[in-house]
């Protein structure tokens, strides 16, 4: 399919109303846990779409426009992209690229032979799961890239090679350090949104920390906090306002809800087991909170929402 022609269709969604829109969008699905597809092009040949799984999108080579959920930025060497099951995009390639996709599901990131230790599950929950994601790439320095790139190098090399006893081993620790990188570039990148605000290391902690306790509910309360970063009770929040343009609490509850979200679309867990792992008293609590951010129970969301996905991909 021809560049011009990927265009066109993305337009004449765009005339439609929004639910005739995402229903009608293609979704690839994978059904493997962890693959790795690497190529070359000059012409994209996919309509705009969605995936059944994550991906991690390193440009190798080449530059052009990337359009992520409506958002239309530049890409060139070095960049990467981190897209989750529900955004949708295409590229539209200026000078001949090559692409490289890490792609994996749910079912990888839980899987026995990933690290099980507590820091890097939060990791990958607050990469997978920020309700600030970014929309251009997660990469923005050069040296951060050019890391990156060796890494990658190593990863396909063992990829290539799988016939290996230990390329398990060394894949799954070469992808625990490229994730941590990302994971660090995202928080930074999110204060650069915010206008770049001063303290930012000390932001970042705090956002770090907030990340890795989202499940402890009384690690987040604020004598916790002021103990920890060594505040004043009420400096804390005024300050976090100030260098975010968002409380403490408002910030929490965001990342939180956030992380539900994915819970009720990319997990089988009842209500219950959800309540129960994010320290929710009761269900009633969560109903409430949930409903008022989204305006229906978390029962009706997910139902709601895996019907319309339901839809989409007999379409």
């Amino acid at each position: 399919m021809a560049k011009d022609n990927v265009v066109k269709i993305y337009y004449s969604m765009v005339d439609m109303p929004l639910y005739l829109y995402f229903q009608s969008m293609k979704r690839y699905i994978q059904y493997e846990p962890f693959n790795i597809y690497l190529f070359d092009t000059g012409t994209w040949q996919h309509p705009v779409h969605k995936h059944s799984y994550f991906e991690i999108i390193f440009i190798r080579s080449g530059s052009g426009l990337h359009v992520i959920n409506d958002n239309t930025v530049r890409y060139t060497a070095g960049d990467v992209f981190l897209l989750g099951p529900e955004d949708y995009h295409y590229f539209e390639i200026r000078e001949h690229t090559t692409f490289c996709y890490i792609r994996f599901t749910e079912v990888y990131i839980n899987a026995p032979a990933l690290p099980s230790v507590p820091d890097w599950q939060r990791t990958i929950a607050f990469i997978l799961h920020s309700p600030y994601q970014c929309n251009g790439t997660i990469v923005t320095e050069t040296d951060e890239k050019e890391q990156l790139d060796r890494l990658l190098t190593v990863l396909l090399y063992e990829y290539d090679n799988r016939h290996d006893s230990s390329y398990e081993l060394i894949m799954n620790s070469i992808m625990k350090a490229m994730l941590g990188m990302l994971a660090r570039n995202m928080v930074r990148q999110n204060l650069q949104e915010r206008k770049k605000a001063k303290n930012s290391r000390l932001i970042e902690d705090i956002m770090l920390y907030i990340s890795q306790h989202i499940y402890e509910p009384d690690a987040l309360r604020i004598e916790r906090l002021v103990e920890k970063f060594n505040f004043s009770p009420g400096y804390l929040g005024i300050f976090f306002k100030k260098e975010t343009g968002e409380t403490l609490q408002q910030y929490i509850l965001h990342y939180k809800l956030k992380m539900i979200e994915s819970r009720l679309l990319a997990s089988e867990m009842t209500i219950s087991q959800i309540t129960h792992e994010f320290g929710f008293t009761d269900g009633s609590h969560l109903n409430k909170l949930f409903k008022k951010h989204f305006g229906v129970a978390p029962g009706e969301y997910r139902a709601m929402r895996l019907s319309n996905k339901a839809k989409a991909e007999k379409t």
